[in-house]
C-alpha cells in the first residue's frame, strides 16, 4: 500500500492511498479514532471561525471534530446532519448528496427540533474534508431549509479543486494522486 506523509495542525498523519477508479486515487484521511489529531485540529479550525451561534456537521467522520470544536469553544449544543432518520426525532428537514467516498446517493437529515434552534443564528458549517463539496452542499441546503444564516465554511483538509474554492477555510491541502501515487 502507498501513503502520502503530512503534518495537519501539527501532527504527522500517513494516509493511505485509495483507488477511486483507474486513473485517480484518494488519500483516505480518518479523524475518527485519533484523539490526537482530533483536539489539534479542534483547537487550529476554532482559530479561523468567525462568530456562531451553532456548528453543525454531517454524520459520521465530522462528529468528533464537531464534538470537539464546541468543547473547546464552550458551546452546549451542535448540529449533526444525520444520514438516516431516527425514531426520536419528531421531523426532519432533508437534503440529497452524493459524496466522492460513497457509492450511491444519500440524503442527509436535520431533526426539526435541531432546526427551531438554528431559525435566525448564525451557523458554522464544519467538515473533516471537503472534496466535491456535495456534503457542504447538502448541509448548505439544510440550513437554508431551517432558516438558519451560514457564516463561515470549515474543513481540516480541501482536497484537489476544493483548495482553489474562495468560500471556505481550512488547514491544508490534499492533493489527488494518479493510478502511481503521484500527487496531481
Amino acid at each position: 500500500m502507498q501513503y502520502h506523509t503530512m503534518t495537519i495542525a501539527g501532527c504527522e498523519r500517513n494516509l493511505p492511498l485509495c483507488k477511486l477508479n483507474d486513473e485517480l486515487q484518494i488519500g483516505a484521511f480518518v479523524i475518527i479514532g485519533d484523539q490526537e489529531l482530533t483536539v489539534a485540529c479542534a483547537r487550529d479550525l476554532l482559530k479561523l471561525a468567525p462568530e456562531y451561534d451553532y456548528l453543525i456537521s454531517a454524520e459520521a467522520k465530522g462528529i468528533p471534530l464537531a464534538h470537539e470544536m464546541a468543547r473547546q469553544h464552550g458551546d452546549k449544543k451542535y448540529m449533526v446532519a444525520r444520514k438516516g432518520v431516527k425514531l426520536y426525532m419528531t421531523g426532519v428537514f432533508k437534503a440529497e448528496v452524493r459524496s466522492i467516498t460513497t457509492d450511491a446517493q444519500q440524503t442527509l437529515y436535520l431533526d426539526i427540533e435541531d432546526a427551531k434552534l438554528m431559525k435566525g443564528k448564525r451557523i458554522l458549517l464544519v467538515d473533516d474534508v471537503i472534496s466535491t463539496g456535495e456534503s457542504l452542499h447538502a448541509m448548505e441546503e439544510l440550513v437554508r431549509q431551517a432558516g438558519g444564516e451560514i457564516v463561515g465554511r470549515l474543513a481540516i483538509l480541501a482536497e484537489g479543486d476544493a483548495a482553489k474554492r474562495d468560500d471556505i477555510r481550512f488547514l491544508e491541502v490534499l492533493p489527488l494522486f494518479d493510478k502511481d501515487g503521484n500527487a496531481l
